[in-house]
């Protein structure tokens, strides 16, 4: 059962995709006092096998999961030039879930042996790799700083929030079954990760760093896993081919932010924005 869990949680997103394999597309992001506009709207992975879980390192470098000859690993791509390189990985099983680390030097990624161990690793510039967590079977994550790293863990079939602290080489468990989707709030000392409701939808909370102490923000829309943040107070999720914003400020519900091309994407998922909010990375089918 464990196994059989450990791939669910690790690959949730390929369920959706039976039918065909997403791919990661980018587009421009231009914000002034009166809206916020979305354009430029590109294919960048345009790749037949399972690309997926985008995150930016730089303003303009990407990082994702990607199809490597029938395995997921490490790829990057500069948005300027578009050119798609393996940046790591390792024989012994698929990585996913790619990160820069804070300091700029390495790469994160959650691996799955073909063993079935399944561990977060830092993987260097030669492409050697060590596990950053020992004994923690760790699913999804992001890095709040150098020293701490927030995410959720599967233990007894369910998925536990968790704080680690690198300095002690300790984690503290905080909450079970909670959501995929975790995020480094821009601007502020939290981060944010989603729970399920009795309606069976996704609540945002805010994890505050410093008291670990968590507080509700809103609900995803209907069937929505994935979320980002555009700013330090707005929440941005695709649907279909369509973006929607919420703004924790005004708290008007969820407002239509862009449609996109739907010729070109469809069935939004996975989403990330750059450190400077002008550019966004989608995850969707490829029409």
């Amino acid at each position: 059962m464990n196994r059989i869990l450990n791939l669910l949680a690790i690959l949730s997103t390929t369920v959706a995709f039976s039918q065909t394999n997403p791919d990661v597309f980018i587009a421009n992001i231009d914000s002034d006092e009166e809206k916020t506009t979305i354009s430029g709207l590109t294919n960048l992975s345009n790749d037949p096998g399972y690309d997926n879980q985008p995150s930016f390192g730089t303003d303009h470098l990407l990082l994702f999961a990607g199809n490597n000859d029938g395995q997921t690993d490490i790829f990057q791509m500069h948005s300027r030039t578009g050119r798609k390189m393996l940046a790591g990985g390792s024989r012994a099983g698929g990585e996913y879930s790619p990160q820069l680390t804070p300091d700029g030097r390495g790469i994160a990624a959650v691996r799955l042996d073909t063993t079935g161990l399944q561990r977060l690793y830092i993987y260097n510039k030669m492409g050697d790799s060590t596990v950053l967590i020992p004994d923690l079977m760790v699913a999804y994550y992001t890095f709040f700083d150098a020293n701490q790293i927030v995410g959720c863990y599967i233990e007894d079939e369910s998925l536990n929030l968790f704080v680690h602290k690198l300095d002690e080489a300790k984690t503290y468990t905080l909450l079970k079954d909670v959501g995929r989707s975790f995020h480094k709030v821009p601007g502020q000392n939290s981060v944010s990760y989603t729970v399920t409701n009795e309606q069976d939808q996704q609540d945002v909370y805010l994890l505050d760093m410093e008291t670990l102490e968590s507080f509700f923000v809103t609900q995803l829309p209907i069937g929505v896993n994935d979320y980002a943040w555009l700013d330090d107070s707005r929440i941005v999720v695709g649907s279909k081919s369509s973006l929607f914003v919420y703004d924790t400020f005004d708290k008007k519900d969820w407002v239509k932010l862009a449609d996109l091309d739907a010729s070109v994407i469809t069935d939004i998922s996975r989403i990330a924005v750059n450190p400077s909010g002008n550019k966004i990375a989608l995850v969707g089918i490829p029409k």
